[in-house]
């Protein structure tokens, strides 16, 4: 079954497509239990010999049991079953586990290698957040790690491999080669200072080489590859399986995909389990004269491990670095009166009331005319009530520092686009501001969507030079922010963490409501980016609804309001109601959700709303959309 948070990325080209004839179905144990899983392999079973894979993959160092999330003792208890159920067990990584929690990052990772350790993993391919502490921090980590970290396409300026590209393992007697491939996006999705020294190589390429090295020596192929599905990546896992055959079994990572039953491409079985360790992924395959003669997929989510034990000897590990971090962790910082929203879903495709304080206070930090922040830095949101530090921490874990930068009007156009370019899909680089607001026009073509532009209450200039902080990731190119990179930077701040932590108690109790920065709306005739009257009313963009949960929740006080007002905010108007639904219309191939509305005389918007979609370009051919009652038309 297909839930409505499970992402349908069947994939081509730039099309999503279903194909449910590559889907393999498989059905987790009715009861999780050695005996359950026992009789669940055996009504499963292919031919020959029985190996189990289970992964995780952008666990971002959620280490404790909190709804969704099942914590590294659970999920190690998990394994313990399947490992008695079935000694022919591996437990696989495939990448971001070490950043993204104050777990991990007040010891810059070291706690989360201890607890994989302890976990029995059998090998990890790094993803681009192992390399958020810097590549020689990588290094130090991997000579603490007891099991491999593995990548065939990370190699130094000079050529070396710093890793191992594979390992084979033995499991009775069936040979199981497992070699890593990390994103080359990694150059800019990490700050590029940390990644000087090494390079991406092209990931379909170093497949095909690894897949020419194992074949003969191995039965078993097995891809860690931290490279996703996301159709704004160029280099994906879909293309990868697609290109290179022979690939049994391939470990996905990086885009957060959830694949409930995995997905067949080209005979290689995709296997992806989301994030943050809401689910174990469990990959069974039958080996029989050096083949593959079934292979199937599933995942376990909380509710499917509720009688699980967590492991005794992790939770207690987890705990004593907890403990160990607990007086830093609990300091009391500032207090708020409202939910400071930074969902994933939200800060990556839309304004929040916490994209717009983070910008804030980098602009005061700074004093500079205007501040930009990428939506991917935001990692958490903060619940109403007392904040703590480790709250601030969970939300800003890279430890990036703000800098200021003298940048032109056509920069600050062109940074804007760049991070509009996948709007109203979900984008990292989207772009938080302060000081600014501007309009998206998601009909024109990606580099020319930003237009109306203001700064401090004024059209944009774009032969002036204004001032800008942002974070020095984005300073210096990260998130394809090239238009930054090189700059003179004017001056070098405290982290982001601390500035916001310092503004918030400027601010005595916080109480900030988005103000319209952002907003989406129809290109008014000769706009070039220079804010002019809009030819239709303006739309804010609120950000997508999302059910993750904040990481570290605080408890609620009473508060005042804030009297810190950003510079000339926009005022949103109001979101019309969503209309009844009186048709359908049956998604083609080629469609997107756009181009449904426009052929409708609807918006995206109200399309998504309608039919409670979690991601605007989350359809697929066959698909039924309903259609609001005043503008429903038989489709053609």
């Amino acid at each position: 079954m297909f839930t409505k948070k499970t992402v349908l990325s069947f994939a081509a080209s730039a099309l999503l497509t279903l194909s449910f004839s590559s889907v393999l179905s498989a059905a987790a144990p009715s009861t999780l239990t050695v005996e359950g899983i026992t009789q669940q392999a055996k009504q499963d079973a292919g031919t020959g010999t029985h190996i189990t894979l289970l992964h995780t993959n952008d666990v971002h160092a959620h280490a404790t049991e909190a709804t969704p999330y099942m914590g590294y003792a659970k999920l190690s208890g998990i394994a313990n079953l399947y490992r008695e159920a079935n000694p022919n067990t591996l437990l696989l990584d495939d990448g971001d586990q070490i950043h993204g929690t104050s777990f991990a990052t007040l010891v810059k990772g070291e706690s989360v290698i201890q607890t994989m350790n302890l976990m029995g993993y059998t090998a990890m391919e790094p993803g681009n957040h192992e390399f958020d502490y810097g590549y020689d921090r990588l290094l130090e980590l991997s000579k603490m790690a007891n099991f491999p970290i593995i990548s065939s396409n990370i190699v130094e300026k000079d050529g070396t491999a710093p890793f191992e590209p594979y390992i084979i393992r033995e499991v009775d007697g069936v040979k199981i080669g497992i070699f890593g491939l990390e994103t080359p996006e990694t150059a800019y999705k990490t700050n590029p200072k940390n990644v000087t020294d090494v390079e991406f190589t092209d990931p379909a390429v170093a497949a095909k080489k690894m897949v020419a090295e194992l074949q003969g020596k191995v039965d078993v192929i097995v891809a860690l590859g931290h490279l996703g599905m996301d159709q704004s990546s160029t280099d994906t896992s879909l293309k990868v399986v697609k290109e290179v055959p022979g690939i049994d079994v391939f470990i996905d990572g990086h885009s957060h995909t959830l694949l409930e039953n995995g997905q067949t491409e080209n005979g290689t079985l995709i296997a992806s389990t989301g994030e943050y360790g809401e689910h174990m992924g469990v990959v069974d395959l039958w080996v029989d004269g050096g083949k593959v003669t079934k292979k199937q997929a599933y995942v376990l989510d909380e509710k499917a491990a509720a009688n699980v034990t967590p492991d005794p000897k992790v939770a207690a590990l987890v705990d004593s670095i907890q403990e160990s971090q607990k007086s830093i962790l609990e300091e009391t910082v500032a207090e708020s009166s409202v939910k400071l929203d930074g969902e994933r879903t939200k800060v990556r495709a839309g304004e929040t009331n916490l994209g717009d304080l983070l910008t804030d206070a980098m602009r005061k930090t700074a004093g500079t005319d205007v501040a930009i922040t990428n939506g991917g830095g935001i990692r958490a949101s903060i619940a109403a009530g007392k904040v703590t530090k480790g709250d601030i921490i969970t939300v800003l874990p890279f430890g990036n520092l703000i800098v200021s930068i003298n940048v032109t009007g056509a920069e600050l156009l062109a940074a804007l686009n760049n991070g509009a370019s996948d709007f109203p899909n979900e984008k990292g680089a989207f772009t938080q501001v302060s000081g600014m607001t501007y309009k998206i026009d998601t009909a024109k073509e990606k580099g020319k969507r930003v237009h109306s532009v203001t700064v401090g209450g004024k059209p944009l200039d774009l032969k002036a030079t204004y001032s800008l902080a942002t974070n020095d990731f984005m300073a210096v190119g990260g998130d394809e922010y090239t238009m930054f990179k090189g700059k003179a930077q004017t001056g070098i701040y405290g982290s982001l963490d601390e500035a916001l932590i310092e503004y918030m108690q400027s601010l005595g109790k916080v109480n900030i409501q988005t103000d319209g920065r952002i907003a989406e709306a129809a290109t008014p005739a000769s706009s070039t980016g220079e804010a002019t009257t809009p030819a239709t009313p303006v739309k804010p963009v609120p950000a997508k609804p999302s059910t993750t949960k904040p990481a570290t929740p605080a408890k609620p006080v009473p508060a005042k309001p804030s009297t810190t007002k950003p510079a000339t905010p926009a005022k949103p108007t109001p979101a019309k109601p969503v209309p009844a639904a009186s048709d359908v219309y049956v998604v083609k191939a080629g469609d997107t959700l756009y181009s449904i509305a426009v052929d409708h005389g609807t918006t995206w918007k109200v399309l998504r709303d309608l039919n409670d979609l979690t991601n605007a370009h989350w359809i697929y051919p066959g698909q039924k959309i309903k259609l609001p009652a005043a503008t429903a038309t038989v489709a053609s």
